[in-house]
């Protein structure tokens, strides 16, 4: 199914859209992982089978059970994959997004600009109320999760106390994920072109700069634009 048939199913416009696939390829995981946090998994424990619910609704709700996200989805799934990346275990995790959702007033807390400033406060609290103080190393898990925060806001742009925009090569102004642009893809920032067009548009006519010129794009932005389909690649 295409982006433009999905937006005439009902995406609305201005949210973004992921499927799962799209959505593990920008957050270097697996589509499995993404449907697990945002579905739900069954697992069994002493015999018996137990269901695990999402960590969230998604933004865009589908009739069927076809899983697809909108963009702060997206900046929040890239906070959880953060952290667990650092060691902090996926029960922490969830326990900080439901404490934090009360503490910030927001469904999605960790994509806001209370939580950039206050979600060590927050963690601190959320380990505390769940009685998990004892199940973690407070003191390093902390910095781990301060050091997460300062370093994943890095390249996020907040308007109106939330992320409407990730700069997702090594920060850089040359690419950016809007989801008021393009359905939230990948994009030369001040050209509207799809990276993932640049890039295959390079790998068919050989020149990088021939490509710049048939976009009217500088070579320059080009190639962010081939690197960075490469990177995700290699991620894969």
């Amino acid at each position: 199914m295409t982006k433009h048939e999905r937006i005439f199913q009902g995406v609305p416009i201005g949210v973004g859209s992921y499927t799962a696939l799209e959505a593990a390829r920008l957050l270097r995981t697996s589509p499995g992982s993404v449907n697990r946090w945002l579905s739900g998994y069954t697992y069994r424990r002493e015999g018996q089978e137990r269901r695990m619910p999402p960590l969230w609704r998604p933004q865009i709700t589908r009739p069927d059970e076809h899983l697809e996200i909108g963009f702060r989805d997206l900046i929040e799934l890239r906070f959880v994959k953060a952290f667990l990346d650092e060691g902090i275990g996926l029960l922490a995790v969830r326990n900080c997004l439901e404490y934090a959702r009360t503490y910030v007033d927001d469904e999605r807390p960790f994509s806001t600009q209370r939580f950039r400033t206050d979600g060590r406060t927050i963690f601190l609290e959320s380990v505390e109320h769940s009685g998990e103080s004892r199940m973690l190393d407070l003191k390093k898990r902390q910095y781990v999760f301060r050091d997460v925060i300062i370093r994943t806001f890095r390249d996020l742009d907040i308007e109106a106390d939330a992320v409407v925009r990730w700069r997702p090569y090594n920060g850089k102004q040359s690419i950016v994920i809007d989801p008021q642009r393009a359905f939230g893809q990948p994009i030369a920032s001040k050209y509207g072109v799809p990276t993932v067009a640049l890039a295959q548009a390079v790998g068919a006519e050989g020149s990088v700069e021939d490509v710049a010129r048939l976009f009217d794009v500088p070579a320059s932005v080009v190639r962010d634009a081939v690197r960075f389909e490469e990177s995700l690649k290699s991620a894969a």
